[in-house]
């Protein structure tokens, strides 16, 4: 059994291109799994090469709303293709499908809605279809993502689950979230902002994992710093911090949320 799980890390990323192996070194020797994600297809795949050769680590497959260029021609919107994915889901390490979902952050909420959510609904059809949970990227759109979450939990009852990573709203939004039965992860940005300190106090502690989205937003003591999985742990110290809960019964939970999830 783990002693840390990240749920949503990039392992895959050229960041890690130097070095790889040993950071993987460093995953074993903190007793620390990881569940890679993918944004494209060929990601896709390398995650699954990476979780087919190390103990530590599993894949999450599918396409990120933003990912814009085909990687078959370089041009054009990425689509799901089901013949393809449903080739890789069939390994034993996939447990997630995604990250997917929304992002207006980064693209125009009028011009690129219908496509964003013609992407999110093919995977979530697709995860349903192979009883995975999906793992739910959603920036400035959760009253967007909320409105196809409640309205699907209502046709697909358990059937239908997942995690919103790096979840960034309000105590409104996660008790809506917590009510249809989907679960938020928190990064490292909640070792130095106290945004989300009220929704983590509120949370039930087994609607809630950690993540890291290495290389991204690495948690103080490294802030600034490329992330790394194993980083972790500070995510999970902050949580029982604010929590005001013993910081080893925050890491049993959290560990045993993450391998429900993995089913």
């Amino acid at each position: 059994m783990p002693k840390y799980f990240d749920i949503h890390s990039h392992l895959n990323f050229k960041d890690y291109n130097a070095d790889r192996e040993q950071i993987i070194g460093i995953l074993k020797e903190t007793n620390t799994h990881t569940i890679v994600v993918g944004t494209d297809l060929e990601s896709s795949r390398q995650v699954i090469e990476l979780a087919d050769k190390y103990e530590e680590i599993y894949a999450c497959i599918g396409v990120h709303p933003i990912r814009e260029t085909s990687s078959s021609n370089g041009t054009g919107p990425v689509d799901f293709d089901v013949s393809k994915f449903g080739e890789l889901v069939k390994h034993p390490k996939v447990v997630a499908i995604g990250e997917c979902g929304f992002d207006f952050y980064h693209a125009d909420k009028v011009t690129d809605f219908d496509r964003q959510k013609k992407l999110f609904l093919a995977q979530i059809e697709f995860a349903i279809a192979h009883d995975k949970p999906i793992m739910i990227h959603a920036r400035n759109a959760y009253e967007e993502l909320l409105k196809i979450l409640e309205s699907l939990k209502k046709i697909y009852g358990n059937k239908f689950r997942g995690n919103v990573h790096f979840f960034a709203g309000n105590l409104e939004i996660a008790k809506r979230l917590f009510n249809i039965g989907f679960t938020i992860s928190f990064t490292g940005v909640i070792t130095f902002v106290r945004d989300y300190d009220e929704v983590i106090k509120f949370a039930p502690i087994d609607m809630i994992m950690s993540e890291t989205d290495a290389p991204f937003v690495a948690p103080v003591p490294y802030r600034g710093k490329r992330n790394l999985p194993s980083y972790v742990s500070e995510v999970v110290k902050k949580i029982a911090e604010i929590k005001g809960e013993d910081v080893e019964q925050i890491r049993v939970a959290l560990v045993n949320n993450a391998l429900h999830m993995l089913g």
